[in-house]
């Protein structure tokens, strides 16, 4: 994904969301953002490629290893996002308001088409987890037995 299903479906003269670019920092950080929108719900987001890689998760994350969350893949973000929080109006895209849950670094350990493998180290989430695709954009968010 680029950043133009990002850039399509936001009103930059509207929402205080960062346009941003493409920017390879080198970085290896990672944001879980929670959105009350419509539904409440957890933004996850990697720093890769010079973009966020981003989740929603309808729930909270797990903190502890045989709980599953959905993840769903959604458009890449500018690394810029990495630090929003605000509240984006009424109308736009994603309305509703944005602040940070947990943030931190990652070191990524597998990445394969369908499995992601990374350790953690935030404040609220630490140690090992897991991404693995089961259907289109469909992804399982878990916390590893390590």
């Amino acid at each position: 994904m680029s950043l133009e299903e990002y850039w399509k479906k936001r009103k930059f003269s509207t929402t205080p969301e960062p346009k941003g670019g493409t920017n390879e920092t080198g970085g290896e950080r990672f944001v879980i953002q929670k959105h009350q929108a419509t539904h409440l719900h957890y933004d996850f987001r990697l720093e890769m490629n010079g973009v966020l890689k981003s989740w929603a998760v309808p729930k909270e994350p797990p903190t502890i290893p045989n709980v599953r969350r959905l993840a769903i893949e959604v458009e890449d973000h500018p690394v810029e996002y990495i630090t929003f929080e605000g509240r984006i109006p009424e109308g736009e895209y994603g309305a509703g308001t944005v602040e940070i849950w947990d943030k931190g670094v990652y070191n990524l350990k597998k990445r394969e088409d369908r499995v992601l493998e990374f350790d953690l180290e935030g404040s609220i989430l630490k140690g090992g987890y897991k991404l693995v695709k089961f259907r289109q954009n469909q992804w399982l968010f878990f916390k590893s037995k390590n």
